[in-house]
């Protein structure tokens, strides 16, 4: 998402060729979705060969990719209107949003999916496009302009990616580990977001786009933040009650405490700063926690 783009450059640098792949692809977003395709991976019960694996987080990541430019294709307005997002390509023109960009997109996209559904199963390239609908479409264009709960509901799109992964191992109904970790990334997502978009409200109020900071008010905003922290960070014991090590609940301990921390912080005093640190604080527990779920399977061992 456009979350982690939080610091515009000026429009005015030259970006070479695979910079602008780069970001018109938002391919930092895209990788973080691989990773938790691979922790969908490691969590799972069973093997799967190397290249399974890896045509699955491949194929996350593309889906993921395409929805990221798709995002930018259809939001070039808001992007415009936004100092934070005013620097992306189509909005400075160093990319031309003609008609073919839509092909290029959807090609990209069904790339990913056959690409998980070649290198594992059906059922993980649906979960692939799920999750690539539900940012693309389902988000972008159904939520964002429309609603406060858009972000809320396009978190799915991160627990699609964890069920893909989990599927390329053990193509059936997922597993209660599976489903508690695609729960943890659903309920990641708010409290993230929520934080940027207090940092960026006036932002938003300026495109006119109703994030909760803007429809509710920064400290409305920032105590959702705090609850949804704290929910996360409830659900992210779960696991450790469902056979995962002692490796994974300190990590989640860890992280969740770094989290907590900073969106009480935020509570007290809805600042730009104060938001800003408990984004960063959200990412730094996502990491946590996909290093702990890939590693576990180490210490179960």
């Amino acid at each position: 998402m456009s979350a982690t783009q939080a610091v515009a450059r000026p429009a005015s640098r030259p970006m070479s060729g695979w910079r602008l792949v780069f970001d018109l692809f938002k391919l930092r977003i895209g990788i973080a979705i691989g990773a938790t395709a691979l922790m969908g991976l490691a969590i799972a019960p069973g093997t799967v060969s190397f290249w399974s694996a890896a045509a699955v987080v491949l194929g996350v990541t593309l889906a993921s990719a395409a929805a990221g430019a798709f995002n930018q294709y259809v939001e070039r307005d808001l992007d415009r209107a936004m100092r934070r997002t005013r620097h992306r390509a189509f909005v400075t023109g160093r990319l031309v949003a003609g008609p073919l960009w839509p092909v290029v997109i959807a090609a990209v996209a069904c790339s990913g999916v056959a690409l998980a559904w070649i290198g594992s199963n059906a059922l993980a390239a649906l979960y692939t496009a799920l999750g690539a609908f539900t940012y693309g479409v389902v988000y972008t264009v159904w939520l964002k302009r429309r609603t406060a709960w858009n972000i809320v509901i396009g978190g799915l799109a991160g627990s699609f990616a964890v069920l893909a992964g989990a599927a390329a191992v053990a193509p059936a109904t997922p597993d209660p580990v599976t489903l508690a970790f695609a729960v943890v990334l659903f309920l990641w997502t708010p409290p993230h977001f929520w934080s940027l978009a207090i940092a960026y409200r006036d932002d938003y109020a300026t495109a006119r786009v109703p994030m909760l900071p803007v429809v509710a008010g920064d400290a409305a905003a920032a105590r959702a933040v705090f609850s949804g922290a704290a929910l996360l960070v409830a659900a992210t014991l779960v696991p450790g009650f469902l056979g995962l090590s002692w490796f994974y609940v300190a990590l989640a301990i860890a992280g969740g405490t770094l989290l907590l921390i900073r969106a009480a912080q935020l509570a007290l005093e809805p600042s730009r700063k104060r938001a800003l640190a408990s984004f960063h604080a959200s990412l730094i527990q996502l990491s946590f926690l996909i290093v702990a779920a890939i590693a576990d399977p180490i210490f179960r061992a």
